[in-house]
This record gives structure tokens, C-alpha cells and sequence, in this order.
């Protein structure tokens, strides 16, 4: 059944519409009036429509006290003068539209008279459709005061200024602004796009780093220089610097230079144009030979746009910079300490934000915490309600495959790359995104895809010879060339990147180890190496923050040690960069640790495990021979006459059994199973490189 309403609910229940007009209807004029005036927005006390003020003053109607206590008598008006809600709406309701404009108006005017803001009541008269130019003034100038903090809030403010009659065209580049701060690039595009057609688009150059960085974030950086291009010196104005960042990352330092000479001053004294200028000249420092300051400058310009807490539309923030610079530089912790500190200050609003936490996720991969750096993805990709954007979509999926890869798991090696590919089809190369054009370029080597990646490689290299290949900016680079080379099998590849590293090695640290580090690899290749030399290029890869590279390099070496004293001290070595346990339920390839399988048995005197050969069968005790040799799945089956698909479910039940980490463990405990059962000489030969993949070449 229904429900009845009790008498006391029928009491305290609002009264229906059809009810308030009744009782409206049997009001005087002047309580109407006054009821009218009080919806529209005028106060108590306070001035009054003139009309009222009029018909009080000659006597047509009752003083203002006897009007307040008779609305106040009918309920129809609460105490202390404001009408209630449903009053108000059946008022306006019965009044034709232009009377109640035209007492809008009026409201306005007395707050213009007595130079009152008008403050919210502006943007309710816009949202009831009042087309009011000192409205939309006022709407507008709101707009710009909540535009670089608040950029929200600045677009909801242009828009009701646009409903009370603003110019569309005059406050378009604000609008796209405030449009791109909040994540919306579409929207921004498509503002931007009307603006820039006009013959003299108004707001030119805010308008411009609008485009700008809306094209820097879609992944085509050469757009963002082709928009300052188009602007040109003469009309670049105080956006000098942010055309600087877009050229420079297009590899066209003369255009960089002639929008933002160096030396240049700051456009004024502000912290926002105070860091807009050192960010385009520490960019340009870290182009010289000696880029040590130009990581100083861009350092300065992030905690100066931190303070000043402002949302710029430009092509990259000074923040973003500095950390890429510092991971250039080979020092990833205080890469990650600059991602956070400007994440944490908001730097660049939240348009920004996923790029600064992907920046903190690959400092976090490339000192092995991988825990960390899955937490710094999930940061940016919950970040605003907007998808990534192209840019920062990118950087993510070669996070992916860098992560994956470091993991050893082939199958999600695999699953990344092929979003990476879908990826990489919706960016270009710039500047700003060699470290995951690199990581990409050892995955397509790994995966023997590098014809799906070699275009890309080509306009990277190509970038860099445009800007005098800059020591900084290519030595990554190089490196992720190195070991491309290295999984390729390709001796010849490596020559020019090493030896480009070795000439970087005069003024960087950094280069100076990865250089020993790609000697140390084709040492391990060739079959001819000194465990203290690999030991040392190791150990000096975990100095310039790349432990995962530096227990890899120990944990190859160690596989392919001809003297069982060398191994073990690799593998110490290995432990030491890439303790086992720093992240649960991955394993790391080439970083084995010597773990007792079932019925192992310790070693004595050097704390390691030795693997016992027992829990082996004799057919994959014959495997695991072939496999030291270097024989892949096929030539397995060749020799003993088995499918390839049979030798890896022999290879993957010896891993699950010795407890192996991953392909370099494995080897590094098949070959000590073994000689614990036969005891090689010491003139045995040496086992191949000791991570050898399916097709026979070193994983990586």
C-alpha cells in the first residue's frame, strides 16, 4: 500500500507549486514586487528596483516594514529577507523573461554605481541567461585571476562570460589555456585552431604556447617548433624561451638561438619568466661539451616554477628537464628527487603531473626498484580524469618493456613490445625521449624486431648529429646502441658507439664507465676476460646508477668464467649490486644467485650452494650439457634427435627444479650440478657466453 503522510509530515512538507502561485496571485502588487526584486538578487536592506522605491515613495504602497512583515505573515518570505526557494522559482517563473532581464539589468547597475563586485551573483546571472557586457567583464577578469593556479575553475568562469556576451575570439587563447592545464588537449586544439586562423588572432602568444604544448604532449615535438617558427623572432615576444625548449628538442639550435639569444635577460623579474629563461639556457648549456651547469640552471628554474606554483603552457617544464638531464648524466636518484619535489608543487598543473611520475618511475627502474617504479606509473595514470596523452603514453609502454625486460618474464617482454608498437605509431623523436627510444632499441635487438624500430633510430641519430651530437644528450644512447649490438651478435655495430663513449669519457664520468662497461661485455663475448676487470665495470655501472647493467655483466661473466674461483666471485659480485629479494616475485635477468634446489648441498668455504645434479634426469642432464655448449632448442634436437618444442620443456623443467631465477642462473647452476657429478679440469673449455637465448644469442 502507499504510503498515508501523517499529519505532521503534511505540515512540514514544502507547499506545491500550483499552491505558492495561488497565493501569489492573491498578494498585493507591491508584496509581488518586492518578492520579484528579492529573487532577481536584490538585498535587505539595500537599494531597490526604482519602480518600488517609487510606488513606496508616492503612497501607492505600503512603507518597506509593513511590505517585509506581510510577505513574512503569507510565508511567503523567510526571516532576515531571502525568499525561499520554491517562492523564488515560482516568481521567476510567473514573471515574463524580459521583466526580469531588465530588473537584472538594474541589479548590475546598482552595483556598478556603488563599485561593488558582483563576485558569485555574476556568474548567476550569466547561468540565467543575462547577456550583460559588464557581466562578462567581470566573469572574465575573475577568469584571469584563477587562470594559472586554478585553471578549473578559470574555464568554467570564460564560459559563463561567453554566456553573458564576452568576445569568443578575445578570450579564446585563455580559454585553451585553462582548457589545456586541466588534461583537455582536444578541446584546447580545437579553440586554438579558430584563433589561429583569424588575420590578427588577438592574444597571440599565450595562444601560441597553447598550440605549443598541446603538440609537445600529443608527441609530435616538431609541430611545437613548426608553431614558434610560424610566430617568428619579431612576434615571439616573452614566449622566447618556450620557443627555445621546442626548437632545441627538434634538433635546431640556430632557431633556438635567434628566439632566445643566449645571455638573454628574463622578460621580467617574475619567478614565472625568471625560470622560463634559465630553462632555455640551461638547455642550451646542456649542448656544451661541459653540461654540468646546464643541469645547475634547469635545477634553479624547476624549484623557481615550484614557488611560484603557476600553470605555463610550454613544450616541457623545467622540472621534466632537469630530471632528464640528470638521468642523462647518470645520476637517477637525483633525477627522482627533482620528479617528486615538482610533482609534489604541482608543477605545470595536472596536465603535467603523469609525466613527472613517469620520469620518477624510470629513475626508480634504473636503480632496480622496480616495486617503486610500478607505483610511480599508477600515480600517473590515475592522475586526472583524461587518458595519457601520446607523450607521456609513450614513456609509459617503454617503461613497460624496460620493466619487463629487467624482469626476465619473455612473455610480458613480449606483450609490451606490442604496445609499444602501437605507441610508437602515435609519437615522434625528439630531444626529450631518447631514453625510451633506447630502451626500445635493445627490446627490438632482444626480440629481433629491430627492422619494426630502425626508422625511428635513424631520425634519433639524426637529431643528434643536427646538434653537433651534444656529449650528454648521446651517450645513453650509445650505450643502449652497445648492447643492442652485443644481443645482435654484431662486433662491428659496437665499435662506433664505444668509441663515440670513450671520447664522451674526457668530460663525463659517466661515459668514462659505460665506455668500461661495453669494453668488459666484448671481453665477456669474446671468451677472454679477467674477473677483476669485468668485477670493476660492473661495480662502476652500480656508481653511476645502473646496478641492474652492472649484476648483469657479473652474472654473464660468471657463466662463462673458466675458473670456478673467478665464477663465484662474479656471482658475489652480482649479489652484491642486485641482492635477491629487493623485489618480491620478480627475478632479474643475468643477476643469478646460487640457491639450493631440492637435495643440494652446500659448498664448502665460500657460503655459495652447489646444485645437485640428482634431481635431474639423465635426458635433461644431456640437455643441460648441449645447453652449456651454446646449442639452441633446434640444434638440441638435431644433436639428439628431439623436437625444439620438447628441449625447451626439458630447459624449463631443469629452471623450475634447480630453482634458477632466470636463463643466467640457470646455466650458472646446470654448470655447478654438473661438476659436482664430473669435475672439470682446469683446462676444461669455458662454457659459452652464459645467457643464451633460443636463437642462440645473448639475452639481454
Amino acid at each position: 500500500m502507499p504510503h498515508q503522510a501523517t499529519p505532521a509530515e503534511e505540515a512540514s512538507a514544502p507547499p506545491h507549486p500550483h499552491q505558492i502561485a495561488n497565493q501569489l496571485r492573491g498578494e498585493n502588487a507591491a508584496v509581488r514586487e518586492l518578492l520579484l526584486a528579492l529573487s532577481v538578487g536584490f538585498t535587505l536592506p539595500g537599494p531597490l528596483p526604482e519602480e518600488l522605491e517609487r510606488r513606496m515613495a508616492d503612497g501607492q504602497a505600503e512603507g518597506m516594514e509593513a511590505l517585509v512583515a506581510r510577505a513574512e505573515a503569507s510565508g511567503l518570505l523567510q526571516p532576515g529577507g531571502t525568499v525561499a526557494g520554491a517562492v523564488q522559482k515560482a516568481v521567476l517563473t510567473a514573471t515574463p523573461t524580459p521583466r526580469v532581464q531588465a530588473l537584472q539589468r538594474e541589479l548590475v547597475g546598482c552595483y556598478a554605481a556603488e563599485d561593488r563586485p558582483l563576485g558569485e551573483l555574476a556568474r548567476e546571472l550569466a547561468r540565467s541567461g543575462l547577456a550583460d557586457q559588464r557581466v562578462a567583464a567581470e566573469l572574465e577578469k575573475a577568469g584571469d585571476r584563477a587562470l594559472e593556479h586554478h585553471p578549473a575553475l578559470a574555464g568554467q568562469l570564460y564560459d559563463e562570460a561567453l554566456l553573458a556576451g564576452a568576445d569568443e575570439m578575445a578570450t579564446a587563447a585563455r580559454r585553451a589555456q585553462s582548457a589545456w592545464a586541466t588534461g583537455d588537449l582536444d578541446s584546447a586544439g580545437r579553440i586554438i585552431d579558430t584563433l589561429l586562423i583569424c588575420p590578427d588572432p588577438p592574444d597571440l602568444q599565450r595562444g601560441a604556447d597553447v598550440s605549443a604544448a598541446v603538440w609537445a604532449q600529443r608527441g609530435m615535438l616538431a609541430r611545437s617548433a613548426d608553431v614558434y617558427s610560424w610566430l617568428g623572432p619579431e612576434r615571439v615576444g616573452p614566449s622566447g624561451p618556450a620557443a627555445a625548449v621546442a626548437l632545441i628538442g627538434h634538433g635546431n639550435r640556430a632557431g633556438a638561438e635567434a628566439m632566445f639569444p643566449a645571455g638573454s635577460a628574463p622578460s621580467s623579474p617574475t619567478f614565472l619568466a625568471v625560470a622560463q629563461a634559465q630553462t632555455a639556457t640551461g638547455l642550451m648549456e646542456s649542448l656544451s661539451a661541459e653540461p654540468h651547469r646546464g643541469l645547475l640552471l634547469l635545477i634553479h628554474a624547476s624549484d623557481t616554477l615550484n614557488a611560484s606554483g603557476a600553470a605555463l603552457p610550454m613544450p616541457d617544464v623545467p622540472g621534466a628537464l632537469a630530471a632528464l638531464v640528470a638521468l642523462h648524466s647518470g645520476e637517477p636518484h637525483l633525477a627522482e628527487a627533482i620528479a617528486q619535489t615538482a610533482a609534489a608543487a604541482g608543477q605545470g598543473g595536472d596536465a603535467v603531473k603523469p609525466r613527472l611520475f613517469l620520469l620518477q618511475a624510470w629513475a626508480a627502474m634504473q636503480q632496480n626498484n622496480p616495486d617503486e617504479a610500478r607505483l610511480a606509473i599508477n600515480e600517473a595514470s590515475k592522475t586526472n580524469h583524461w587518458p595519457l596523452v601520446p607523450r607521456d603514453e609513450f614513456l609509459g609502454v617503454a617503461l613497460e618493456v624496460g620493466l619487463a625486460r629487467r624482469s626476465g618474464e619473455v612473455h610480458g617482454l613480449i606483450l609490451a613490445w606490442e604496445r609499444a608498437r602501437e605507441a610508437m605509431l602515435h609519437t615522434t623523436v625528439d630531444l626529450y625521449n631518447l631514453l625510451p627510444w633506447g630502451e626500445l632499441m635493445i627490446a627490438a635487438a632482444r626480440l629481433r624486431e629491430t627492422r619494426r624500430i630502425s626508422h625511428y633510430l635513424e631520425e634519433a641519430w639524426k637529431l643528434l648529429r643536427d646538434l653537433d651530437n651534444p656529449p650528454l644528450w648521446s651517450i645513453p644512447l650509445h650505450w643502449a646502441a652497445v648492447q643492442a649490438a652485443l644481443l645482435s651478435e654484431s662486433p662491428a655495430d659496437v665499435a662506433p658507439h664505444a668509441a663515440a663513449l670513450v671520447r664522451a669519457g674526457d668530460n663525463s664520468h659517466f661515459a668514462s664507465q659505460l665506455a668500461s662497461a661495453g669494453k668488459a661485455w666484448v671481453s665477456v663475448l669474446a671468451g677472454s676476460f679477467k674477473a677483476s676487470d669485468i668485477e670493476a665495470a660492473a661495480r662502476g655501472l652500480n656508481a653511476v646508477g645502473m646496478p641492474w647493467e652492472g649484476a648483469r655483466l657479473a652474472g654473464h661473466a660468471a657463466a662463462r668464467a673458466d675458473e670456478r674461483q673467478d665464477m663465484l666471485r662474479l656471482l658475489s659480485c652480482a649479489r652484491d649490486l642486485h641482492p635477491q629479494g629487493n623485489s618480491p616475485g620478480a627475478s632479474s635477468e643475468g643477476q643469478p644467485e646460487v640457491r639450493g634446489a631440492p637435495g643440494s648441498a652446500q659448498g664448502s668455504g665460500n657460503g655459495a650452494v652447489r646444485p645437485d645434479a640428482s634431481v635431474l634426469s639423465e635426458r635433461e642432464k644431456e640437455v643441460a650439457r648441449l645447453v652449456l655448449e651454446g646449442k639452441t632448442y633446434r640444434e638440441i634436437g638435431e644433436t639428439i634427435y628431439i623436437s625444439p618444442r620438447t628441449a625447451e620443456h626439458h630447459i624449463a623443467r631443469m629452471r623450475r627444479r634447480l630453482g634458477a631465477e632466470n636463463r643466467s642462473d640457470l646455466l650458472v647452476r646446470l654448470r655447478l650440478a654438473l661438476e659436482a657429478e664430473t669435475p672439470q679440469t682446469s683446462d676444461s673449455p669455458a662454457a659459452p657466453m652464459g645467457a643464451v637465448s633460443v636463437a642462440g644469442r645473448p639475452t639481454n
